[in-house]
C-alpha cells in the first residue's frame, strides 16, 4: 500500500453542526487507526487545518475514505502521495500481552 498525505482546509466559522458531528468524526478516526489506514491525524493549534497520512492503493481510494467521514462535507483536501512517511510509532515494536 501507498502513503498518502492529506492536507485538510476547515471552515473558519465552526457552526452548531460541524460540532455535533466531531464525536462521530473521532470515532471514525479511530477505527481508521486501529484499521492501520490512517496512520497519524494532525490538528492546527488555531483549528483551521488538519493533516493525515493514509495508507492506501491510489488516490481514489483515499478519495473514497475520505468521503466517509463524518464531516466530509465540511472540509476541503489535497491529497499528495509519499515517498516515505517516518515517525516513532513506527518504529516501536508491537507488544504481545499473550
Amino acid at each position: 500500500m501507498n502513503q498518502y498525505m492529506v492536507d485538510f482546509f476547515l471552515p473558519p466559522v465552526l457552526n452548531q453542526e460541524f460540532l455535533a458531528k466531531i464525536p462521530a468524526q473521532r470515532d471514525r478516526v479511530n477505527e481508521l487507526m486501529r484499521m492501520g489506514r490512517l496512520v497519524s491525524y494532525t490538528l492546527s493549534l488555531d483549528r483551521s487545518k488538519l493533516w493525515a497520512v493514509v495508507r492506501a492503493g491510489s488516490e481514489e481510494e483515499v478519495e473514497a475514505l475520505l468521503e466517509t467521514f463524518p464531516l466530509a462535507d465540511y472540509m476541503e483536501a489535497e491529497i499528495y502521495e509519499l515517498f516515505f512517511h517516518n515517525s516513532l510509532s513506527s518504529e516501536l515494536p508491537v507488544i504481545s500481552l499473550n
